[in-house]
């Protein structure tokens, strides 16, 4: 199978590394890429948001299977272009994908399939933003309606920074806060049958203690030893599945990966959000837990056979991935500097790696920050405290001037 993977983020580096593991990949590719991404695939330059220019270039690789990492070229439209182009893909139409693209549009799928998720209303107005705080009260939650790259939510106390946030935005949802731990639960689907993943939890907050600005994630470990014993089961049964079934009740085939962010809160599990892709830290973590070869799941979910599938077999043990960000990241990450130490992080016995995010390779070969988060270091080990202690170890041979990270990942869960 020749495998085109669309994308440049860690996310995609470690879609990369557990395709190019897989016996039924005769040939790898990823467009745009990054640094890390070429030792293990062969990158081209596209623009990830042309529909046209990626299906052209699936056509001359002659690719089997196409991976749309990112939500941007989804809800662009990209997956339509390469499927009128005849070629199978791993990613929901523009019209599913809006299930991320809107906040607003998602909360009307949710009620349409009776999934239990927050109270809400969409606010297109500075009035009716105000109506809706002083309805629910603080702490206050204010979602930009479209795609802000995971930063597009507050969470605050201070009605001013919640007000200032919705001015800021189009439209907006202000819905009540859930309280309670926050699980991500992925679901790979045909848009009939629904297959979830193993859960993971990631670290919203740029600061230790979950303090400071809200970011894309600062890390995340699988599996959550404190997780309630059926979850998987009853998030199938009340959330994944009649969403999908929603959906196709519409007339819209959600075909790919969706993502449920939950808060397993006071008066039950309910979902914070949807996307419409693998969620970036989570995947890192989830992917390096999984045994079964990856490229047949993603190709039966695209070619809609995943009823045919064998059950996913697992690692037992655990998997933690700590992010290095840059200097000044999330409001004005620099970029540009070099990164050293990254052979001296791998552990030869592969329970410790490096997936790159915005890394970018310069004129002499160097490896170059090129984003606000650069790099995911990822470990496995029998139990969260050892890949923890592995990601940390190897994360401290690696150097980036600037370089910023939490140090209590998975911590809490590690040490019980």
């Amino acid at each position: 199978m020749k495998v085109l993977v669309i994308g440049g983020g860690a996310r995609e580096h470690a879609l990369c590394r557990s395709l190019s593991q897989d016996p039924a990949v005769s040939e790898l590719h990823c467009a745009p890429g990054n640094a890390g991404i070429t030792q293990v695939a062969t990158v081209h330059p596209v623009d990830q948001l042309d529909g046209a220019a990626v299906s052209a270039l699936a056509r001359r690789l002659a690719a089997d299977l196409v991976v749309v990492g990112p939500e941007a070229p989804l809800v662009a439209g990209v997956a339509d272009a390469v499927r009128a182009a005849g070629i199978p893909v791993f990613g929901p139409s523009a019209e599913a994908a809006q299930l991320e693209g809107s906040k607003a549009f998602a909360k009307d799928v949710m009620a349409g399939a009776g999934v239990p998720t927050a109270r809400s209303y969409v606010c297109t107005t500075p009035a009716e933003a105000a109506e809706a705080l002083d309805a629910f009260g603080a702490p206050y939650v204010v979602k930009d309606d479209g795609l802000a790259a995971g930063k597009g939510v507050v969470v605050t106390s201070d009605r001013d920074e919640a007000l200032a946030h919705a001015a800021s935005c189009e439209r907006v949802v202000i819905e009540e806060y859930l309280d309670g731990p926050e699980v991500s639960l992925f679901a790979i689907t045909d848009g009939v049958t629904v297959l979830p993943l193993q859960p993971a939890q990631d670290f919203k907050r740029a600061l230790d203690g979950d303090e400071g600005p809200n970011t894309g994630g600062m890390g995340a470990y699988s599996p959550l030893p404190w997780a309630p014993e059926g979850l998987v089961d009853e998030v199938l049964e009340t959330v994944l599945q009649p969403t999908v079934d929603e959906l196709h009740r519409r007339g819209t085939l959600f075909s790919g990966l969706l993502y449920a962010g939950l808060a397993l809160t006071s008066r039950g599990t309910r979902v914070i959000e949807f996307n419409a892709r693998f969620g970036d830290p989570e995947t890192q973590v989830v992917l390096a837990r999984l045994r079964t070869p990856l490229a047949g799941v993603l190709h039966a979910a695209a070619t809609g056979t995943l009823d045919q599938l064998e059950p996913l077999r697992w690692d037992e043990g655990a998997a933690v991935t700590v992010v290095i960000a840059s200097e000044g990241y999330p409001a004005s990450p620099r970029t540009g500097d070099p990164i050293e130490g990254l052979a001296e992080a791998e552990a030869a016995d592969g329970t410790s790696y490096v997936l790159h995010a915005g890394t970018r390779v310069g004129d002499g070969g160097e490896v170059l920050s090129a984003g606000g988060r650069v790099l995911s270091v990822t470990a496995t080990g029998t139990d969260l405290a050892q890949a923890r202690d592995r990601a940390y170890g190897s994360l401290e041979r690696i150097s980036l001037k600037g370089g910023q990270h939490r140090t209590d990942i998975a911590l809490k869960a590690a040490t019980g």
